[in-house]
């Protein structure tokens, strides 16, 4: 396993694909079809869930499905994994959101983070958002972590794992081009003129979001590569001179 960076978070919390419950449940999930089985035949698309969660307000249940327009909140030492469209989330403990209904029911517009953290993988399709209480990104295929930290005093974390996203805090615009682990903090108040500043690769680990991936018939961009790069949240498989994080570069 690559080496990982936790900070508020605990090793169970990163390791939860290794549970011989979720390596069952997520053969099973394969060997019935995946999503479009789900779908097909009218049954969950809730991969697996430890712990207690609501849906809509009631008590989540396996069997249960998430739908778009839904809300989903977890209580602690929940781990919650679903399949929505062509998309995967993993949702960690002591987390609200909301995934908004797009095109149709089974299509996600945005992924409205209130509090907590959310690992997820994104098919290709029209641009989709990640919105927390400080950023938007607007997404394309790729895999992002999102998180609200408690005690941040209101930061927001988002890490482009991999693929490009449109990032927005306030008036700062910034494009990220992702191979391995682009990181960026959104402030509350800007630090040095800029409310989106670079962040460290923490509190999530490649391995998930390659069982991520797999879950939607995917690779991730070092899979498809063969190789990683330096998990530095700079975003690049190469360290090579002049490779600045975008959120340092001149403002054009």
């Amino acid at each position: 396993m690559n080496r990982h960076i936790l900070i508020d978070r605990s090793e169970k919390e990163v390791l939860w694909f290794q549970r011989r419950s979720f390596l069952s449940a997520a053969a099973a999930w394969t060997a019935m079809g995946g999503f479009a089985a789900a779908h097909a035949q009218s049954r969950s698309n809730i991969v697996e869930l430890q712990g207690d969660a609501l849906l809509n307000g009631q008590r989540l249940l396996p069997q249960d499905t998430i739908q778009t327009g839904d809300q989903v909140a977890t209580g602690p030492g929940t781990t919650l994994v679903f399949v929505l469209g062509n998309s995967s989330f993993k949702v960690r403990q002591n987390s609200q959101m909301t995934v908004e209904r797009g095109q149709s029911l089974n299509v996600v517009s945005v992924l409205r983070l209130l509090a907590g953290a959310v690992a997820s993988v994104w098919g290709i399709g029209n641009t989709r958002q990640i919105v927390t209480p400080t950023l938007t990104a607007g997404i394309r295929g790729t895999g992002v972590y999102a998180e609200v930290p408690a005690g941040a005093n209101g930061r927001s974390y988002l890490c482009n794992c991999y693929g490009t996203i449109d990032l927005a805090a306030g008036g700062d615009r910034v494009t990220s081009v992702s191979d391995y682990h682009q990181a960026f903090w959104a402030e509350v108040q800007a630090r040095e003129g800029r409310l989106l500043t670079p962040a460290g690769a923490i509190n999530h680990t490649d391995e998930e979001l390659e069982v991520l991936a797999r879950l939607v018939g995917q690779r991730t961009a070092w899979q498809i590569a063969g190789r990683k790069g330096v998990k530095d949240g700079r975003g690049y498989m190469e360290d090579k001179p002049g490779q600045a994080h975008p959120a340092v570069m001149p403002r054009r």
